[in-house]
């Protein structure tokens, strides 16, 4: 055989030694491999790092908002856990209305009755004319219902104050005088328009009146009939002629201290007022004969044709 040289001798001894190797490993069985790592992940981990910690620094530096309790579940929170427990309770046991407490009531005293007021009795006046005049009238105009009967549906009394133009004071006077004669508060009558020949312009006062109605009319009336006519000097009654055709009834009076209300030391002036007596009477006749009844004093018609 031939002899190799000494690099030969050194290929084919490496040869035979991988071959031996490779057969080795082939006859062993297969281990599992642990895997392989990579130089990418340590870089991104090392690049990860320094971000988290800059992060957390920037964390720390700013403050963190305060969060706002939530409130509103936990108060629909026990409200529900009420709700279930009172459903429980209705369906376990039906609701029972609880009796009024009666200890605290104690007997309260009703107050006394108040004392009735003391009923006013019907004026003079009006009691004549329902119980004499009605018939009378009836009987002589033949009304078929007493609704036809006349009566007094007002009376009003005027004081005319031209002096008031010059005295101021007169009015405060006229005022409390008609005052005292009604019992009511007069009112201060204004000029309609103005008038240059007696100096008068619109809305100037100059007067003061009262309407009388129901009680104090009758009231009035019975005065004036009774005590405060006949105290006329010379007074032989009141003219028949002084109805403005519809039944109603103008008298003048001359002066105001016929009335007793009056004191004749506390008057500044003597003064005179009109006196307009109204009716439901629809003719003069009517009006005539009732007042007539009532008591009038009317001048005779003897003496009316004497003086005519």
């Amino acid at each position: 055989m031939q002899e190799l040289s000494g690099s030969d001798r050194v290929t084919t001894e490496k040869s035979d030694e991988g071959e031996s190797r490779a057969a080795e490993e082939a006859s062993q069985p297969e281990k599992a491999r642990p895997p392989r790592r990579t130089k990418r992940t340590t870089l991104a981990k090392a690049k990860d790092e320094p971000t988290a910690a800059v992060a957390a620094d920037a964390g720390e530096s700013k403050p963190k908002p305060a969060r706002k309790r939530r409130t509103t579940r936990a108060k629909a929170q026990p409200e529900k856990a009420e709700a279930s427990a009172d459903e429980t309770e209705t369906t376990k046991a039906p609701a029972v209305r609880r009796p009024r407490r009666t200890t605290r009531a104690t007997a309260v005293e009703e107050p006394a009755a108040p004392a009735a007021a003391p009923t006013r009795p019907v004026p003079r006046l009006l009691e004549k004319l329902r119980a004499e005049v009605g018939p009378v009238m009836v009987r002589e105009f033949g009304y078929t219902s007493n609704m036809q009967i006349p009566r007094l549906s007002k009376v009003v009394l005027n004081i005319g104050m031209g002096e008031a133009l010059e005295n101021a004071k007169a009015m405060e006077n006229a005022s409390g005088d008609l005052g005292r004669i009604s019992g009511q508060r007069p009112v201060v009558t204004r000029a309609r328009k103005s008038i240059a020949g007696f100096k008068i312009r619109q809305g100037m006062a100059i007067g003061v009146s009262v309407t009388l109605r129901g009680r104090r009319m009758y009231e009035f009336m019975d005065r004036l009939m009774s005590s405060s006519l006949p105290r006329i000097r010379d007074f032989q009654g009141v003219s028949r002629e002084s109805f403005d055709g519809r039944g109603n009834y103008a008298l003048g009076i001359r002066e105001q201290v016929i009335f007793p209300e009056v004191d004749y030391n506390s008057i500044d002036k003597l003064r005179g007022l009109q006196v307009v007596i109204g009716t439901t009477a629809r003719t003069d006749s009517e009006g005539l004969r009732m007042l007539e009844l009532l008591g009038m004093p009317f001048a005779r018609r003897q003496e009316t044709a004497q003086v005519a």
